[in-house]
């Protein structure tokens, strides 16, 4: 599945809701449902500044894709982190680096959010593909090198 056809998805389970109230109640499942991240990642290294809450971000190179795992003290902010690396994670480095993520306006998300939440939607969002710019010019180097 492609990230456009990924966030398509999201767009038409967000208009499933009336009001933003049931958009955050969703948020909040999303975020119960987010994966653990393993503990050894839970460190400054990898928390995200800009955040109102505490968030870590874990990326790998994983057979040519780039896969994140995340965790966050708040639920919301997982929920936001959830629905980043449902879009993102499994794709390849270029595939982030050109992701434009419309959906993110289309549902209204940013709009909605606390300015403090909104700074760290948009850092996290940086960070994903600052992952991505750095395994991608990780592995090209390794290819020169071949």
């Amino acid at each position: 599945m492609t990230i456009e056809e990924k966030e398509a998805d999201i767009i038409a389970e967000f208009e499933n809701f009336d009001d933003w109230l049931e958009k955050y109640n969703y948020l909040i499942e999303m975020g119960k449902d987010l994966p653990m991240i393993d503990a050894k990642y839970k460190t400054k290294s990898n928390l995200i500044t800009g955040c109102q809450s505490n968030v870590w971000l874990q990326g790998e190179y994983v057979n040519g894709k780039v896969v994140f795992s995340a965790d966050s003290d708040a639920v919301i902010t997982k929920g936001i982190v959830n629905l980043l690396i449902r879009v993102l994670s499994g794709h390849t480095t270029n595939e982030i680096i050109d992701a434009q993520l419309g959906f993110v306006d289309k549902i209204g998300l940013k709009e909605h959010l606390s300015p403090t939440r909104s700074n760290g939607l948009v850092s996290m969002i940086k960070q994903m593909k600052l992952y991505a710019l750095a395994f991608k010019a990780k592995h090209e180097n390794q290819e020169e090198v071949k």
